[in-house]
Order: C-alpha cells, then sequence, then structure tokens
C-alpha cells in the first residue's frame, strides 16, 4: 500500500513529524510506502508544520520579560505562532498571573512582519498565556497598512465573552478573576464595536487566546479555522488521493477531536475522497466512540510507558492497524 501519514503532535511528548517518522519507519519494514505530512490545527506546533521559523524577533513575553520567538517570512507571507511570545508554556515552573498576562509580544511580532514587508500575515494562536482581549497586541501593531491581509488561524470556535469563562482556570484563574476578565472582555467588546465598527462578540474564533482573535478581528483580521488552513497549504487533499490508506492522530482522542481538530478534519477528507483512515493516539477519553479503527499507545503499551517512549509505543501500537 501506499500510506498517508498525517498526525497531529502529541502535546508535551512528540511532535507531529516525530510521530509521523515513527510510523513511517513501522510501514517501511512491511514493505509499504508512505508520505509524511504532519499536520497542525492553529495551535502550537502550526509554525514548524507550516515551514518553522526562519527570523527571530526579542519581544515582551507573557508576564513581562523578554523572550526570543522564532517566526516564518517566506514570499511576503508571515508566519506567527502566538504561542512563542505568549505562550502559557513560556511560564513552565513560574508563578501564574492570569490578570497580569499580556498578548503585546504577538502584536511585536506582527508589527516586525509589516515592518519588514510582510503583505499577508498568519497568525496562530493556540496555547496562550493571556485573556487580555488583544489589547496590548493591537497597540503594538497600531495602524493594518492597506493591502495587507491579516488572518487568525483558529483552534477554538468560543466567542470573545465566553473566553474567560472557558479557557480561564486554565491559565489559572480563581473563579473571581474569571468574572473579572469576563468584565473585562465586555468592556473591551464594546470598545472595540465604537472604535473599529466590529461586533466582535459576534464572530466564532473571536475567544480563541483569550480573545486575542477577537482584537485582531477588529483590526480587520480574517479569522479562519486552523486546521483548514493548515491542510490548505500543505496540500493535504491531493496527497489524500494519492494514498491507499490514511493514517493521523494525536494525542488524546476526545469529543474536540471532531470539532475542528486534525483527526476529524482527516478523517472527513479522507472519507470525502473514499480512501479508508486510521488513528494512533496516545489515549482514548472515556465514553469516545471511534468511528474507524484506532490503536491507542496507553491501550498497547501501558500509560507509564506511552508517556516515557511515545515514539517506540506509536511504533509498536501502528502493528495493529497494519495487520
Amino acid at each position: 500500500m501506499h500510506i498517508l501519514i498525517c498526525p497531529d503532535k502529541f502535546k508535551g511528548t512528540a511532535t507531529a513529524a516525530e510521530i509521523a517518522a515513527a510510523i513511517a519507519a513501522v510501514c517501511a519494514e512491511r514493505g509499504h510506502t508512505t508520505e509524511l505530512l504532519p499536520l497542525a490545527d492553529g495551535g502550537e506546533g502550526t509554525l514548524d508544520v507550516l515551514g518553522g521559523p526562519n527570523r527571530t524577533t526579542t519581544v515582551t513575553g507573557p508576564l513581562g520579560a523578554p523572550v526570543t520567538a522564532g517566526w516564518r517570512l517566506e514570499d511576503g507571507t508571515a508566519v506567527i505562532e502566538s504561542a512563542r511570545a505568549s505562550g502559557l508554556a513560556l511560564l513552565a515552573g513560574q508563578r501564574l498571573r492570569p490578570l497580569d498576562a499580556t498578548s503585546q509580544g504577538t502584536g511585536q511580532l506582527v508589527r516586525a512582519a509589516l515592518d519588514d514587508g510582510a503583505t499577508r500575515v498568519v497568525v496562530t494562536v493556540g496555547g496562550s498565556a493571556m485573556t487580555d482581549g488583544g489589547a496590548p497586541a493591537l497597540d503594538a501593531i497600531g495602524a493594518l497598512p492597506a493591502g495587507v491581509a491579516l488572518e487568525v488561524a483558529c483552534d477554538v470556535t468560543t466567542r470573545f465573552e465566553d473566553a474567560a469563562r472557558e479557557f480561564g482556570p486554565q491559565k489559572g484563574a480563581t473563579p473571581e478573576q474569571v468574572d473579572t476578565l469576563t468584565r473585562r472582555l465586555v468592556a473591551l467588546r464594546r470598545l472595540y464595536e465604537r472604535r473599529f465598527g466590529v461586533d466582535v462578540g459576534t464572530i466564532p474564533g473571536s475567544g480563541a487566546a483569550g480573545g486575542l482573535a477577537g482584537g485582531l478581528a477588529a483590526l480587520g483580521a480574517r479569522l479562519v479555522p486552523g486546521f483548514d488552513l493548515v491542510a490548505d497549504v500543505v496540500g493535504l487533499d491531493a496527497a489524500i488521493t494519492r494514498a491507499d490508506l490514511v493514517i493521523t492522530g494525536e494525542g488524546l482522542l476526545d469529543a474536540t477531536s471532531f470539532a475542528g481538530k486534525v483527526v476529524g478534519g482527516v478523517a472527513d477528507r479522507a472519507r470525502a475522497a473514499g480512501v479508508p483512515v486510521a488513528a494512533v493516539v496516545g489515549d482514548v477519553a472515556p465514553g469516545i466512540p471511534a468511528p474507524f479503527p484506532t490503536a491507542s499507545l496507553v491501550e498497547t503499551c501501558g500509560r507509564d510507558a506511552a508517556l516515557a517512549d511515545p515514539l517506540g509505543s506509536a511504533a509498536r501500537a501502528v502493528t495493529s492497524i497494519l495487520a
């Protein structure tokens, strides 16, 4: 068979490219040809899938300390991963301060891209630390030059005023702080409507990255599903038509997997093309039926082994799909 291998990252344990390579090695051992197409949905890892950074800029990190963030500029298109400037992972080991976390650094990256001549700027917004509605980012960007296309690759459909309630606790917010952050978002929604004439609260995905997506929408950005943007850029549909089998995957198969994430998106496109699909996943959430053959690292190797050696575990797990 010719097998297309197109997983998402296994968050916290392995990149999409690493998982794809581990699966491909087993397929090759069994005489199959493979095509590797690591994917992302607008969250962490999207920049790597779209070619990786080729520039760096020192910007304001999520709690004010400077960070050096990689980004990409090629043929007039800039790709900026907000997690590299304003991400929660940058605060590992630090005390979280959800009321203070800022999107300023992401705005500074956008400004740098504009100053370097970008005519299209794609901002991916997963994995953020802040719930500031994007106001500091907009201050850093300033006016958007005429003729520049600004796109936001969203990995959720959350609306602007719901961002704190849905994601604030993940970023360290107490119930009282969630209320404070929500009031701030409500006020910003009104401010953006007065200033830009855009009601960001009506836009699906405007709550992504703590409302950063909504702030950028007020500035004129177009919000797009992150998976669809990535899939179109890397040529997923054409790759599917060349395959006899498609193998996708992610760290946890749960309800969100079928709501704009990589696994569900790949499955939909493969089915539409009439190509069978399977998945290798880290684990499956309770009560989630897999609508296609699925191999779990935890079920195959145990949780400890899956976390300690995700690549070896993925290689073992995929054998059940190829059997």
